[in-house]
């Protein structure tokens, strides 16, 4: 590994980081094309049938400096280069036909019938390779599309906020927000990076949620709203006036049964295309996934209120996990903690 690396993957982890929620099937990457120690372009997988990331830098620079200047480069890319045909050509195709020298790559493909066979392909035209620069980060990035590629189950985020007593409503007539407009800022954000957001039957009869996008700045680019899925034992009970039936994007609502939401998450996976999925809903469904194993992360928000409302946050028979690689922050008068959920904890 050449000294400076580590700062060319961090730049190509920023570019890659503009994908996260847009391009399932496939994975957010991001790329970067040096020379001398000069960045020449840059780019990121913006979708599937879209150029990947490769493809989109090294167009940057054609656009910017021609093709000659390609020659001799070393192109930076968060994920292995694709070697077989999809909905595009093979990256180290392109790769090869530009006549960059080096490729340097942080994340191993996670599909085992591809792992490691770029090396092998680039080798053989004489591009050095390097890979694992950053790796953990940028497998990190990733993790929606290889748990989905590996489990054939989403990557999925519970959402929740409390008061400071633990509870998820306020008293009769004090409205129906806990937190602040920061923290419901930062619930946009954390609803972009997924490909749908999950709720329960009892919150769309309760609160009449629009779990959209609401951001103009998220929609760019051609980008849907997401898949909004509601479990619920009762269908024909759904108020239909609710705005996830009647808005523009009431297309992308789906209604399943509530008793079997394992399957239901298979098949947004399989039918859908969807890696990631986005939970706000009451703390009975909450709990029944937690205890089920189908959290993958829990972010919390935390109000400095006392309710002393009914409904508690969680309201299982206990999910006994743990929370690790905790992430604290502060929204307004909030306080937010992002974790992953962990293994369960000895009896």
């Amino acid at each position: 590994m050449q000294r400076d690396d580590g700062h060319w993957m961090r730049r190509a982890l920023e570019q890659a980081r503009h994908g996260t929620g847009r391009t399932a099937p496939n994975p957010p990457v991001g790329s970067v094309i040096v020379k001398d120690g000069v960045e020449l372009g840059s780019g990121w997988h913006h979708g599937a049938g879209q150029p990947h990331a490769e493809r989109e830098a090294m167009a940057a620079v054609r656009a910017s400096h021609g093709a000659e200047a390609l020659k001799g480069s070393t192109a930076y890319v968060t994920l292995e280069p694709c070697c077989t045909f999809g909905r595009t050509p093979p990256c180290t195709d392109g790769l090869i036909e530009a006549g960059v020298a080096r490729v340097v790559y942080a994340a191993v493909d996670p599909n085992p019938a591809h792992a490691g066979r770029a090396d092998a392909i680039l080798a053989s035209a004489g591009i050095q390779v390097t890979r694992g620069v950053l790796a953990e980060e940028a497998a990190r990035l990733i993790r929606p599309f290889s748990k989905a590629l590996l489990t054939g189950l989403p990557w999925v985020i519970l959402k929740t906020a409390m008061s400071l007593d633990g509870r998820i409503t306020r008293p009769p007539g004090e409205g129906m927000w806990l937190t602040g407009p920061e923290a419901r800022a930062q619930v946009q954000q954390l609803r972009a990076e997924c490909d749908a957001i999950l709720t329960s039957g009892e919150t769309v009869r309760r609160d009449r949620p629009r779990l959209d996008l609401r951001e103009p700045s998220l929609l760019t680019g051609g980008r849907l709203q997401p898949w909004r899925v509601v479990l619920t034992r009762d269908a024909a009970s759904l108020p239909r006036d609710a705005p996830l039936f009647n808005d523009a994007a009431s297309h992308r609502t789906l209604v399943e049964e509530r008793d079997a939401p394992e399957s239901v998450l298979r098949r947004l996976v399989r039918e859908r295309g969807v890696h990631s999925v986005f939970v706000e809903c009451g703390g009975r469904l909450a709990a029944e996934l937690l205890e089920a194993g189908l959290v993958d992360e829990w972010v919390a928000f935390l109000a400095p209120l006392l309710t002393g409302g009914p409904v508690p946050a969680l309201a299982g028979t206990g999910v006994n996990r743990t929370l690790e690689e905790p992430v604290f922050a502060r929204f307004g008068p909030d306080v937010m903690l992002r974790a992953r959920v962990g293994e369960k904890l000895a009896g």
